[in-house]
């Protein structure tokens, strides 16, 4: 294995390399929290993250917009006065000034351990939810006048729900894996939502929606929490960073943080939306966004959930007819029950969509 101790050398952190541990319950990059001991006796501690090449071959990219965005969020808070140093990820450039480094094979990366906050994987509480709101509506606030344009594309079309269904269609006419006839019920559920693809696609185009800096992946563990103070920190995982709308990073949240039940639940009974989860989420959203989303953003909000609840279920349903070449999974027909539990979602929010989109409109 490689010496992340000598790895860890090779970034400016302050003391002598101690003790390191994995940390934390991601797929993609491996994660390692490392402990320096101070001149003084005291000790700090610092993450190190091993970035999956094969996920992300744009480590420069990546990296360069990661680094931008947390400077900027940086610079702006200090502006203001109203900086500390769990507000947002403190990269460590290398000891000769890159922002990340080749060793061994591998590409690594430094950023200061938050010690004070929380992340979690379930919501026991909607005032939980809603302080995760909170957290990415301020994200995007503070990058409101970032130029998003200038940002690389670490994953082209990954929120192009167009190009989404474009490649669920391809996967039925292959039929790669002989699954099609298995699944006519569930592709026809699919299919004949065609038409929301471009709702979003649409007005981006035409720019009546502002293309703005996006997360892209904002799960509740995706953002640390001050439990205590009852306050968001720090966005985590900037890996995804890019160009986008601020309704990819609303719809997502909902579609993860307001189900009922794990996204492979194959009991669909268990799987309901609950709206007070989605109303505690827009509400935090939306106090930290207040004056900032134009119209047509705040139009499009409820509509979101729905539409990226969608977006997610037609992967499953394309990588399952593929024969599960991207997602992990771990049983038998695994992504065509996370394509079940995605559309029984997408029904409920169908139902209740007059009701998220009044909710919404009596937050503006």
């Amino acid at each position: 294995m490689t010496d992340l101790f000598n790895v860890i050398s090779n970034f400016r952190v302050e003391g002598l390399p101690y003790h390191w541990e994995k940390y934390g319950g991601g797929h993609i990059n491996e994660t390692y929290v490392i402990t320096l001991q101070l001149p003084n006796g005291s000790w700090k501690r610092y993450v190190l993250q091993k970035i999956n090449t094969k996920v992300f071959p744009d480590v420069d990219g990546l990296m360069k917009n990661a680094v931008a965005v947390t400077s900027f969020i940086k610079n702006k808070l200090q502006t203001e006065g109203a900086y500390d140093r769990a507000q947002t990820l403190n990269f460590l450039s290398t000891i000769d000034g890159k922002e990340y480094l080749n060793f061994e094979g591998g590409c690594y990366r430094c950023y200061e351990f938050i010690d004070w906050g929380t992340c979690l994987e379930s919501i026991p509480e909607p005032w939980v939810f809603e302080l995760a709101g909170k957290g990415f509506g301020r994200f995007q606030k503070l990058l409101g006048d970032f130029p998003a344009e200038t940002l690389s594309v670490p994953l082209k079309d990954f929120h192009n729900t167009e190009v989404r269904f474009a490649q669920l269609e391809k996967a039925i006419n292959e039929d790669r894996a002989g699954r099609v006839e298995s699944c006519g019920e569930i592709i026809r559920d699919y299919i004949s939502r065609k038409h929301y693809a471009s709702r979003i696609m649409d007005k981006l185009r035409s720019g009546e929606i502002p293309l703005r800096v996006t997360h892209n992946d904002t799960k509740l563990n995706n953002v640390l929490l001050d439990l205590q103070e009852r306050k968001p920190l720090a966005v985590l995982d900037l890996d995804t960073v890019m160009p986008g709308s601020s309704l990819f990073d609303f719809g997502d949240a909902i579609r993860f943080g307001a189900s009922t039940a794990a996204e492979d639940e194959t009991d669909l009974d268990k799987v309901q939306f609950s709206l007070p989860l989605f109303k505690a989420y827009a509400k935090g959203f939306m106090e930290e966004l207040s004056g900032t989303l134009t119209q047509a953003e705040k139009d499009n909000l409820a509509f979101s959930a729905l539409l990226m609840t969608l977006e997610c279920g037609s992967r499953f349903l394309a990588d399952h007819l593929n024969g599960d070449m991207y997602f992990r999974i771990h049983r038998p027909n695994h992504n065509l029950d996370r394509a079940k539990t995605q559309m029984k979602l997408v029904k409920e929010m169908e139902k209740y969509m007059h009701e998220m989109e009044e909710y919404v409109k009596s937050l503006n």
